[in-house]
């Protein structure tokens, strides 16, 4: 029997289920939300079910809009012949920050055996279908340099090389401002096999 009423333990639940948040991380939301008089559980029910009903993918590039293609592919004064290749939406929102003027494609995730997560279930079809039309000049992979964001770079190269002149990967190594002394050996390996003229 359960000191708490159903409905706490169904919130304290599918807060569990989000990442990076775990059953005590649950409890404090979940009751936060029941005590504060500035969080809304009714306005965050809204956003949430707005979130699923409102958005969709951008039928070219992936990302997440309120009309069938986003503001990004609609905007003529971007070269279109490059394509960033990033993992998620909030990538494409840090790259943005750069002034970077290509177009993207959002995957979605990356490879992951172990999450099940395959080509299939992330939206390589639709980059490698832009890919075959034609025009692309470039595809830059800006995966994370971890094993998985690895794997899937390998995957992208092997399967539009062919079809793309220039397939590219972000530079790793090194941060601005970080001490050599610091640096991880991969790190270190990775700043000297990508070094550049000074």
């Amino acid at each position: 029997m359960s000191l708490l009423p159903q409905q706490i333990t169904k919130a304290i639940e599918e807060f569990s289920k989000l990442p990076g948040i775990g059953p005590k991380s649950a409890e404090r939301l979940t009751f936060h939300l029941l005590r504060s008089s500035k969080a809304s559980p009714e306005g965050l029910g809204r956003a949430l079910l707005s979130l699923k009903e409102e958005l969709k993918y951008c039928r070219t590039c992936q990302m997440v809009a309120l009309k069938e293609e986003c503001d990004i592919c609609t905007d003529s004064s971007r070269d279109m012949t490059k394509i960033l290749v990033v993992e998620n939406p909030l990538d494409v929102v840090a790259f943005e920050k750069t002034k970077y003027e290509g177009s993207y494609h959002v995957l979605h995730g990356v490879l992951s055996p172990i999450d099940g997560m395959g080509p299939e279930q992330l939206r390589m079809k639709e980059l490698i279908d832009r890919c075959n039309r034609g025009g692309i000049k470039e595809v830059i992979v800006a995966t994370n340099p971890d094993v998985e964001g690895e794997a899937t770079a390998m995957y992208i190269q092997k399967q539009i090389s062919e079809i793309v002149p220039a397939v590219t990967r972000l530079a790793h190594g090194l941060p601005m401002g970080a001490d050599i002394e610091f640096a991880d050996q991969i790190t270190l390996k990775m700043a000297l096999a990508g070094r550049r003229d000074v």
